[in-house]
Order: structure tokens, then C-alpha cells, then sequence
């Protein structure tokens, strides 16, 4: 049994960068996450190197954005995730501008291909009108694959939490594992914001990473059980299992869910209550998935209007930018805000 977790409530860290004077402390930022991970030396300087790359775009390019941090993994498979999210004028050439020798203006020279050639991982999504995305995944090696990002059983997971400004701790987060090859996502949003909002997700969070069960009800019945003396919170959980092609949906709440395929986009009801404090009957429902779908699962902070025709092409993204899209396009400034997504492989 292989078991992988993302990190819980406080594994955002967003930094608003709209000038020059901002790029040094994300810089620093940055290197103290890879030099705590045990990073080299030389590795902790390039992380550098690529975060002051992005930064700095987004000063030049787009008059200001935001840099978001968070680890993923532990151990020899950690590594430091970047994303730079911006609304500004966007591209429709992007190899271009990750091409050798190409530059963005007013930016350090190096270009995006050089962070390319830095990163573990990278991955542009860029649209005219709506702005550039960019996540750099800095591991140990620039060259060792993607080991640190599978999550095993074919699918890979990425999640992203934002705070309702000014209020700390972020209210949602998202875990998940791997058991026997079978993934099991969850998304939980505590009540209300702040320290009492995120104690409630995040001991959500745990008893999932505790159980050994791949049942969604039966970790949501846990999870109710859990929760109790907390504010509550609505929880979503999901497994899929690669071998057979299957989801199973448990949720009570207001945390959506999506299945978005090559044949369309399907809604994953939840059932009304609050885990912690009043649940209905725990059920199941299990859905066929299409090869190379993405579930999708987010809480009320971000708007269930949102369509995958609003954003060109971004299903075919790494899911930690199809996550940042996401909170770009839909995503409230007065609530807190979770998202996880899911791809199945092709």
C-alpha cells in the first residue's frame, strides 16, 4: 500500500506581487521552503532563480499578478510548486516565448525556457484577454521527471487553497491518498473563515489520511463522527479506480463536483447537512469515467457557473493550473476558496 497526501489547510501561500520591490521577499520565500525540504545548495539558488523570473513577469508583462508557493510531497519526493497567475494581456505563442533565447520584457533574461530547463515540471497556459499561468515544479532534479507529481494508479492530483483576504488560515482544504492503486480525493470547506473554519477541514483532512477504507461514504461517516465540537463542514470525498474505470461520489454539503470527459461534463449531487453536525443517510453513487477526464471538486467560494469553454484548452493543462484557471475565472474575493482536480490517465 503506497500512500501520498497534499497538504492541508495551510499549504497556499499567496503573495500579490505588482511591483518590482516585491520580488526579493517571494524570492526568499521560496528558497526557505526548498532549503527546508533539504534541497542543495545549488538547487535552493535556481529556485531562486526561477521564482525571481516569474515575479518579475509579472510586474513587466502583465502589471502585476499573484505567486502562489506550496510543497508537495515528503521526503526525497518533495519539491516546492510555483505558480504565477496573471489577468493581463496573455499569448498566442507560447513556444515562442519558451523557445532558447527568448525573453520576456524587462525580466531577468532567461527566459521561460531556461525555467523550463530548471524545473522538474513546467507547464504555460496562456489565452489573449485572460492572462498567463505558469507553474514551475522544483524537485531535487531539473531532470527527474514527474515521480514527484504521480500519484500513483494513473491519475494525476493538484489542489489549490486561498483565504478570504485578511482572515488567515484558509477555511477549505483538500487531501488525498492512494491505497492499492485506487485514489481517494476530498474536499472539505469549514464553516464560516479563519482558525475555527480551517480546524474543521483539516481534521477532515486527517481522517481521511488515517483510514485504510476506499469507501466515500464510509470515510465520510468517520469524518461526521470526527467533526463533532467543531463548526462542521461540508465534505465532498471521491475514489476512482483505474483498474476498472470507476468514481464513487459521497458528499454532504455544499462542495461541487464534476466529471468532465472527452464526451461532456456531468454534475456529482451532493446530499444536504453539515458533517459534524447534522448528516443524512451516508449513499454512494458510482459513475463510468472516459479515459482522460478530469474530476473536478471545489467549494462555495468559487462559482458553479463556471464552463470549460471560458477557458480554451486549459483541460489539457497539468491540473495544478487547471486549479489556478479556476480560482482565476471563478473564484469569489469574499469567501474562502478550495479546489481539487483529478486526471484520469489517457
Amino acid at each position: 500500500m503506497r500512500v501520498a497526501a497534499l497538504p492541508g489547510a495551510t499549504g497556499d501561500s499567496w503573495w500579490n506581487v505588482t511591483e518590482s520591490a516585491a520580488v526579493p521577499a517571494v524570492r526568499r520565500a521560496a528558497a526557505a521552503l526548498a532549503s527546508d525540504l533539504g534541497l542543495d545548495p545549488e538547487r535552493v539558488a535556481e529556485v531562486g532563480i526561477v521564482v525571481t523570473e516569474l515575479a518579475t513577469n509579472l510586474v513587466k508583462h502583465a502589471g502585476g499578478g499573484e505567486l502562489v508557493l506550496r510543497v508537495l510531497g515528503e521526503g526525497d519526493r518533495a519539491a516546492v510548486r510555483v505558480l504565477a497567475i496573471d489577468a493581463g494581456p496573455g499569448s498566442r505563442n507560447i513556444d515562442a516565448l519558451i523557445s532558447d533565447g527568448a525573453s520576456t520584457r524587462g525580466t531577468l533574461g532567461i527566459g521561460l525556457g531556461a525555467c523550463q530547463r530548471l524545473a522538474s515540471a513546467f507547464d504555460v497556459y496562456s489565452v489573449p484577454a485572460l492572462g498567463t499561468i505558469a507553474q514551475a515544479i522544483m524537485g531535487p532534479d531539473p531532470a527527474g521527471t514527474r515521480d514527484h507529481l504521480e500519484q500513483g494508479g494513473g491519475a494525476d492530483v493538484a489542489a489549490l487553497t486561498r483565504p478570504l483576504s485578511g482572515e488567515g488560515p484558509c477555511g477549505d482544504t483538500a487531501a488525498h491518498r492512494t491505497t492499492d492503486e485506487i485514489q481517494l480525493v476530498m474536499v472539505a470547506d469549514g464553516l464560516g473563515h479563519g482558525p475555527l473554519a480551517a480546524a474543521a477541514s483539516q481534521r477532515a483532512a486527517d481522517v481521511l489520511m488515517s483510514l485504510d477504507s476506499v469507501s466515500p461514504a464510509a470515510v465520510l461517516e468517520r469524518i461526521h463522527a470526527s467533526l463533532g465540537g467543531t463548526r462542521g463542514a461540508a465534505v465532498t470525498v471521491v475514489s476512482y479506480d483505474p483498474a476498472t474505470r470507476r468514481l464513487v461520489h459521497a458528499g454532504i454539503g455544499n462542495v461541487a463536483a464534476r466529471l468532465v470527459g472527452p464526451g461532456g461534463t456531468r454534475t456529482l449531487p451532493a446530499q444536504p447537512g453539515i458533517a459534524g453536525h447534522r448528516a443524512p443517510r451516508l449513499r454512494e453513487t458510482t459513475y463510468p469515467v472516459e479515459p482522460a477526464s478530469l474530476v473536478v471538486m471545489h467549494t462555495d467560494g468559487l462559482s458553479q457557473r463556471w464552463s470549460p469553454a471560458d477557458m480554451p484548452d486549459v483541460l489539457t493543462h497539468a491540473p495544478g493550473v487547471v486549479c489556478a484557471a479556476l480560482v482565476r475565472a471563478a473564484a469569489s474575493r469574499r469567501d474562502d476558496a478550495g479546489v481539487l482536480v483529478l486526471r484520469t490517465a489517457a
